[in-house]
């Protein structure tokens, strides 16, 4: 979890008051954070000639994105104490009325689409405040934005650039200007050689260096504010005396983007002009005609139950004192006119953990004090939990594989491409397939489309042991599905292999049709067209199948009869001798393989 270090009289300041470590360490433990170190009596650093005054070293949760600074320590702790209410963040246009403007090119769509900004008007810097302003963003990127590859922020002097800004994705050698604080004028290429050694950012260089085209931000003169993820201009670099302070966020997630545009504001709003005011940005992307306006400060609204959070705590609150409890951990919340039972929350921009009711009560734990919950043994329990009917039903397939004599085997998940497709006799029809982006060996390429090549390489690894050899795997397999949010999907697949000095098919035959037996699917000849109702739920039959996995005239496609319609769900047979050449097998090889989830 990310350690925090404040200054210790600053923050007692601002808190009000001063305490002692263990009064410190206390509060902390009944907020939800952990005071980690106190240096108070420890020798110090010297930085320019000054000791370095005693710091609070402070251990946070590490999706407490809004607990990454002092200044958000210092608010959270006086909200949770009552000294001071939840900020009203607001949103202002300038005096002129006319919003400043992010022109989004297509061509930011090949490596980093998204982009987000603010700007802080009226900021007043000081030495602590400055460092804490960049400290966040190192805490930020370091954490939420995984080492800048999802998220990377900019941060500019408004008053040295000029709107409209624009966002575009050049070649390396037609992006040139001065990376900050340096002299010489670099294009793309050079900054990438002239870095490649540097302690800090060399770290950051392999998030674009291989893209064909750099993203860049330029102002209104072609001026270059950034290279993002990498380094920003010196033309617009922020200092002590900087008053307007332009934020600009590029990304490859469009959700965390909008969460670090919301932390960075509403942490440094205060020090503006007119306190925890913002003024937003517009995006505009040409490609889509899509105009937006950043950030997003409107509290989200939700409803936690009075009964959950009381079952859960193993309290017996009111709406109204779990709404009180509420206020001290950053929320406003009242007693819903719709039902006794509910509250209204609204979930302040700073609070971009708090996904569930489980959230809410948690921090409603919190705010009555840990120390103060009954300690007592639960006598009801506060889960649903149960298992998903998929795994019900695939515990019941191992079963009864495992009580007709066959071993389970669990291979990896991921496996080669030739393996999946090659060495199986398939081609890789480039829709099939989820593909490892950048994978550590050739050996995990692909996530695999199939249970087979798993099976075979058991066999493979342990071709000294007796045979025949029966084994089976109820697992999962992965799809590209681009119609999901994923882009994939998953499929549970149940298969079975046989290894021995006859090819066992009558053997394989038999395992399948007692696994359909137990699933209540009835065999019958495709032609006859029985009835559903006639035998069973579901039937089955199976047809000659031509694939070159198998032997020629040697296998069968596996079909399913529900409903009056006919799903094909898997397939069983002999392997071809060119597929137990590669994996390297003597003897023959019979296997089956259905996707089970038709059942459920």
């Amino acid at each position: 979890m990310p350690t925090i270090s404040v200054d210790k009289a600053a923050l007692f300041k601002e808190l009000g008051r001063e305490y002692t470590t263990e009064e410190f360490d206390e509060l902390c433990f009944e907020f939800g954070i952990e005071l980690d170190e106190d240096t108070t009596n420890q020798d110090r650093p010297i930085v320019d000639g000054v000791q370095e005054p005693p710091q609070l070293k402070i251990e946070i949760p590490a999706n407490r994105y809004d607990l990454l600074c002092f200044e958000g320590i210092a608010l959270m702790l006086n909200i949770f104490l009552q000294r001071k209410a939840l900020p009203e963040y607001k949103l202002a246009k300038p005096a002129n009325g006319q919003l400043e403007q992010i022109i989004v090119k297509e061509s930011t769509t090949k490596i980093r689409p998204y982009v987000s900004g603010a700007i802080l008007r009226g900021v007043k810097f000081d030495k602590a405040r400055y460092a804490s302003f960049i400290a966040l963003q190192d805490k930020l990127h370091q954490n939420l934005a995984r080492q800048r590859t999802l998220v990377s922020i900019g941060t500019h002097d408004l008053d040295t650039i000029k709107g409209p800004f624009t966002y575009d994705a050049l070649p390396p050698k037609d992006i040139k200007f001065v990376p900050l604080n340096q002299t010489k004028e670099m294009d793309g290429n050079e900054l990438m050689a002239f870095y490649e050694k540097h302690q800090q950012l060399s770290k950051y260089l392999h998030i674009i260096r291989d893209s064909p085209v750099y993203p860049v931000i330029f102002d209104s003169q072609r001026i270059v504010c950034s290279l993002p993820p990498i380094i920003n201009g010196d033309h617009s670099k922020i200092s002590l005396d900087t008053t307007n302070v332009f934020i600009e966020i590029t990304a490859l997630d469009q959700t965390k983007l909008e969460i670090v545009n919301r932390m960075m504001v509403t942490m440094f709003s205060q020090y503006t002009s007119e306190p925890f005011t913002i003024e937003p940005v517009e995006i505009v992307s040409e490609h889509n005609g899509q105009t937006r306006v950043t950030p997003d400060l409107a509290p989200r609204t939700t409803t936690a139950e009075v009964s959950y959070i009381n079952q859960c705590c193993g309290l017996e609150l009111s709406s109204s004192e779990i709404s009180n409890l509420l206020t001290k951990m950053a929320y406003r919340a009242k007693p819903s006119a719709m039902s006794p039972d509910t509250i209204d929350v609204e979930i302040p921009p700073t609070r971009a953990d708090v996904l569930h009711q489980c959230d809410i009560m948690e921090d409603v734990a919190i705010a009555y004090g840990f120390n103060n919950l009954p300690r007592s043994f639960p006598s009801k329990s506060g889960t649903v939990a149960q298992p998903l009917p998929i795994n019900k039903l695939s515990d019941i397939v191992r079963v009864e594989a495992a009580m007709a004599g066959w071993s389970e085997v669990l291979p990896l998940i991921l496996c080669s491409h030739d393996e999946n497709f090659a060495w199986l006799n398939r081609k890789d029809d480039g829709n099939t397939a989820v593909k490892l982006a950048n994978p550590k060996t050739t050996e995990f390429q692909v996530v695999r489309t199939s249970l087979l090549p798993g099976l075979l390489k058991t066999i493979r690894e342990n071709k000294a042991h007796s045979v025949p050899m029966k084994i089976f795997e109820v697992s999962d397999v992965a799809f590209k599905d681009l119609s999901l949010e994923r882009k994939s999907r998953n499929e549970r697949h149940f298969a079975a292999a046989f290894y021995g000095k006859s090819s066992g098919f009558e053997v394989v035959h038999g395992l399948l049709d007692r696994v359909m037996s137990m699933l209540k699917s009835a065999f019958i000849i495709a032609e006859e067209g029985l009835d559903n109702a006639a035998i069973s739920d579901s039937q089955y039959y199976i047809k000659e199948l031509d694939d070159p996995t198998y032997f020629p005239g040697h296998s069968a496609s596996i079909h399913l009869r529900v409903g009056g319609k006919d799903h094909m769900i898997g397939s069983f047979g002999i392997l071809h001798p060119t597929v137990l050449g590669k994996y390297e097998l003597k003897y023959p090889v019979s296997t089956l393989e259905i996707n089970i989830e038709p059942f459920l």
